[in-house]
């Protein structure tokens, strides 16, 4: 899952930094300057799902260790 969390948090950035250095005037023109809002909303709310998948994970692996020591 953790994985999963890393690309989301990827995927947010690199299409905030797009946005910002190529389409920035765009987006000023056009009133859309919330998507680059959105895209750091995305990124920043990603480290909480990271926390809560790396937690995820220790926990899975820990119950398949204890049910492997039965």
């Amino acid at each position: 899952m953790v994985p999963i969390a890393v690309a989301g948090l990827v995927v947010w950035a690199v299409v905030g930094l797009v946005l910002l250095i190529f389409c920035r005037g765009w987006l000023t023109e056009h009133g859309h300057q919330n998507w680059l809002w959105t895209c750091l909303a995305g990124f920043l709310w990603g480290f909480p799902g990271l926390a809560v998948m790396m937690r995820h994970d220790a926990n899975r692996r820990r119950r398949r260790a204890a049910a492997g020591q039965d």
